[in-house]
């Protein structure tokens, strides 16, 4: 009799600055490995869909497809997965075009095998034991996760918001600073926190091109002088 509980028989969603569990599978662009994007500098967003020929996922293929060049811009890689047949895939991809005038470029795993969506914990036995749920990995080009959304799949996802958090991501990144709430791109950056009493003190009284709110709160526009 196997003791082996509910909980242990779950896989575990990987975490935000764990490494991205590598994977290989077919696609409706052939063979692919994401360690090949991420090798080559790229970032990846993987996300998964319930299922072809549904209505939401509809209007979120349409939405990536029409956005494709601003994710090609920011150097990111799209992939989308589902637990559909390549040629499920491939006969929802071409009636997508079809009605929409769009072109769908970037691959879509045919994960019959549930591979890579139980590597991501992209299926949650609580809605469904077959479909993925609409889960979103940013992965940057070390491999490593950097932020995951997860969605019901009554819930079509905001493409601006995915290219919001790449922007912002990719911002951070470029100068060690953070983004607030609402953040925008053009919008002034939040500057680190002090560490010390001596730095806190000196913060406070205002710098070059920093607006401060407090010692622990301080803006700037990216291009502008820190103190």
């Amino acid at each position: 009799m196997s003791t082996e509980t509910a909980t242990e028989r779950v896989p575990r969603i990987p975490r935000i600055n764990e490494p991205a569990p590598d994977f290989e599978a077919k696609s409706t662009h052939g063979m692919i490995k994401l360690s090949n994007y991420t090798s080559k500098g790229k970032w990846v967003m993987l996300f998964s869909h319930p299922a072809d020929f549904t209505p939401v996922c509809t209007t979120e293929f349409v939405e990536l497809a029409r956005n494709a060049a601003e994710f090609e811009k920011r150097n990111v890689q799209l992939i989308g997965n589902s637990i559909d047949s390549v040629y499920s895939h491939i006969a929802w991809i071409r009636n997508i075009e079809q009605h929409n005038r769009v072109k769908v470029t970037f691959p879509v795993i045919a994960d019959l095998d549930q591979k890579v969506a139980r590597a991501f914990g992209m299926v949650h036995e609580a809605v469904s034991d077959t479909a993925t749920v609409r889960a979103v990995f940013f992965i940057d080009p070390k491999g490593v996760i950097r932020a995951l959304l997860y969605y019901p799949l009554s819930l079509g996802r905001n493409v601006d918001e995915l290219l919001r958090a790449i922007d912002a991501m990719q911002i951070a990144d470029a100068n060690a600073v953070a983004t607030p709430a609402n953040w925008r791109p053009g919008d002034p950056v939040i500057v680190p926190a002090p560490i010390t009493q001596a730095d806190a003190e000196k913060r406070a009284g205002g710098g070059p091109g920093v607006e401060v709110t407090d010692w622990y709160l301080s803006r700037k526009k990216l291009g502008a002088a820190a103190d």
